[in-house]
């Protein structure tokens, strides 16, 4: 009998602290029209005393009580993260901390058997970790249960076109064999992985050499190129797609017509939108004859020029070249273009952008948590599910990530008839629940200076670094660890 493995439980984390966009707009002298279609409507902060450490933690810890798992049954602990602070140890800090509250609440704690691997590729790392968990149950120990958990902070400079972009999360996800939610089929995935330079990048060297008196925060800001990387990552989709297409021995438009939902890496509302729909019209432009004629028919209706938009979604560029002629060109201009037309086609709206309706409005609070985007979208995709009509039961769907740099994955899922049935395995919007909304000063301070007056400096529960070891010396050193507590 083929062995079934997936996901039986997703449980969210963010901080408390909230910067709302409507309010950042004000700030900022900028469109809130322009920035709650295209953005989102808030995201949230770090704390002062939080990590990503601490919000995996708690996100984790989370995961165990509320879905009653049995710790020692768990064998693999993954952390997805590009926003790692220690290039030593990982996921064992997130480990040793969830130990000691369990410990603490008089259950046993994880064994020390249990693999505690961390994977980077920017936003892509939390799907690598999934799939090297769903092979660790299936071929290793299909009586063990695996832990994925993403953390990450997504910080950018204020006043670049990235600022409203931000966010702070950690989700964590149960892999397990005979699953409650999804059957995660990492055998008919898809593959792309390509060196791209200056897409998207995290040179911690140079900051730490080119800080000049900014917050040690701004380590972690990423150098980038916007349009370029839009294109990068609309060019991984599609091939992985297609990957995933020769993988499976089926036409792409097929692929994607069978499955009733999809969730993508969400850097922000507007962009894993653009991307399936244009993945969606390459595949009708590179399809059958069917395909071909439901294309023309798309055009015809949006009034753009035929030819054009066939020849660039057939004849698709190589982006390296972008670098030696303008990388701010986009990968397809006529397409592009279409798209605000094509968007209000009502065949156009049924057949392809439902399929990222659920979930997509419970986002919009998100922010960008780089790793943890797509499965908390897919956590809010489910619970939205749950409250209305349980239409996921049953259904196939493709989760798409995308790490830049860039590397692509499509992984096809396959729901439960019963998904849908439990609200203990799904915890999202009770993550969002009492907000501490930030002031401009406040957001600053906290931006730049890691300080937080009037909003109080300390969360109410959960994992925080209780102190930062300052001693090295000879006979002892602690510079730079964090030490952890768990306040109730």
């Amino acid at each position: 009998m083929n062995q079934k493995v997936g996901i039986s439980a997703i449980t969210t984390y963010v901080p408390p602290y909230r910067v709302g966009l409507e309010d950042w707009c004000h700030w900022t002298n900028s469109s809130w029209s322009k920035i709650s279609k295209i953005i989102g409507s808030g995201f949230r902060m770090l704390g002062p005393d939080e990590s990503i450490y601490t919000m995996a933690a708690n996100a984790v810890l989370n995961l165990i009580v509320d879905n009653e798992i049995n710790p020692d049954e768990i064998g693999f602990l993954a952390l997805g993260t590009e926003s790692s602070t220690d290039n030593s140890a990982g996921t064992v800090i997130i480990k040793g901390m969830v130990n000691e509250e369990l410990k603490n609440r008089g259950m046993d704690p994880i064994s020390n058997q249990c693999e505690v691997p961390e994977f980077k590729q920017a936003c892509l790392s939390g799907i690598y970790a999934l799939k090297n968990a769903v092979r660790y149950v299936k071929s290793d120990a299909p009586e063990k249960k695996a832990i994925v958990v993403c953390s990450d902070i997504a910080l950018y400079q204020i006043g670049s076109s990235g600022e409203p972009t931000q966010g702070a999360g950690a989700v964590a996800t149960l892999i397990e064999s005979n699953p409650q939610i999804a059957e995660v089929k990492t055998a008919f995935s898809g593959s792309s992985s390509e060196y791209r330079q200056i897409d998207f990048r995290k040179p911690i060297q140079y900051r730490a050499q080119n800080l000049n008196g900014q917050s040690a925060s701004d380590l972690d800001l990423p150098i980038f190129n916007g349009k370029y990387s839009a294109s990068c990552y609309i060019d991984g989709t599609i091939s992985a797609l297609s990957n995933m297409s020769e993988n499976r021995g089926k036409s792409l438009s097929k692929l994607l017509k069978e499955a009733m939902a999809v969730f993508m890496h969400r850097p922000f509302h507007k962009m894993p939108i653009n991307a399936f729909s244009i993945s969606y019209l390459y595949a009708l432009a590179n399809g059958d004859e069917n395909d071909n004629q439901e294309l023309d028919d798309l055009i015809a209706q949006a009034d753009v020029s035929e030819g054009e938009i066939k020849k660039e979604l057939q004849e698709k560029p190589d982006l390296m070249s972008f670098l030696q002629t303008n990388i701010n060109k986009d990968l397809f201009p006529q397409t592009n273009m279409a798209l605000k037309l094509i968007h209000q086609i009502k065949p156009f709206k049924d057949r392809v952008l439902s399929k990222l309706k659920l979930g997509n409005e419970l986002t919009k609070e998100l922010g960008n948590i780089y790793s943890g985007s797509i499965f908390a979208w897919l956590a809010a995709g489910i619970e939205d599910s749950m409250k209305n009509g349980k239409t996921l039961n049953g259904q196939e769907a493709l989760l798409i990530g995308y790490g830049s740099g860039d590397a692509a994955e499509v992984i096809p899922i396959s729901f439960t008839q019963n998904c849908c049935e439990n609200e203990r395995n799904i915890k999202y919007s009770a993550a969002f629940i009492e907000p501490v909304n930030l002031d401009h000063n406040q957001y600053i301070e906290l931006r730049t200076n890691k300080v937080l007056e009037g909003a109080g400096a300390k969360k109410s529960k959960g994992f925080i670094i209780s102190k930062i070891g300052t001693q090295e010396s000879t006979d002892f050193q602690d510079a730079g660890i964090e030490y952890y507590e768990y306040l109730n």
